[in-house]
């Protein structure tokens, strides 16, 4: 797995899509980077790019204390169906159906339900998909992928959300900021999409200065 930044306290890697952060059915990124790690924050399954492990007790509860107080930044880019306006904020309530694995936009705020909140910005059009980057104001679980969809803009290759499945789910984790817990200076650390479609379609605009 492809380090993008260490020291004593913090190690980020890049994950690879289909890898799962925690032990489970399939490969998982603590198994295979070995013991002595903890994580602090979480990719899904199939989205890749910049993850932040803690290599000691003491980082990951100051990692963790940064993320409750949103000073760990997490910057995405995806590739959606449609065109979004140039940029914008959403703001929603969001449910988790733990059973379905599933997360619903819904009106009212009750037992289950989180507020959610994203900024974007939209960088380039090509063949009728959207290139935006995804700064995330909340870390809910599927948040881009349902308050994309929620809009009508769902993102290439997430069926579950009522995209096409023509590829694997168009998410990465390009840009992560983080404060290292001893120093406070902040550590960011970049990744680039891989070489597949539909990131080939926008190479000029992620080549680009992030």
């Amino acid at each position: 797995m492809k380090i993008l930044y260490e020291d004593d306290a913090v190690l980020i890697v890049e994950k690879p899509p289909g890898v799962l952060c925690e032990p489970g059915k399939g490969e998982d990124v603590l198994s295979l980077l070995g013991g002595g790690l903890f994580l602090v924050h979480r990719l899904d399954r199939d989205t890749g790019g910049a993850l932040a492990l803690a290599k000691t007790r003491a980082a990951a509860a100051a990692l963790s204390a940064a993320v409750q107080e949103k000073r760990l930044v997490k910057e995405y880019w995806a590739v959606v169906s449609g065109i979004p306006e140039e940029e914008g904020v959403f703001r929603d309530l969001l449910f988790r159906d733990a059973a379905r694995n599933k997360s619903y936009v819904v009106t009212r705020l009750r037992r289950g339900v989180r507020e959610a909140e994203l900024a974007y910005r939209r960088t380039a059009v090509c063949d009728g998909f959207s290139l935006v980057r995804v700064r995330l104001g909340t870390g809910r679980t599927h948040q881009i992928r349902v308050q994309f969809a929620s809009r009508g803009f769902p993102l290439v290759g997430d069926g579950r959300y009522g995209g096409a499945p023509i590829c694997r789910i168009a998410l990465w984790s390009c840009r992560l900021s983080v404060p290292q817990p001893f120093t406070g200076q902040t550590v960011t650390a970049i990744s680039r999409p891989p070489e597949e479609y539909p990131w080939t379609l926008f190479r000029r605009e992620l080549d680009g200065d992030l």
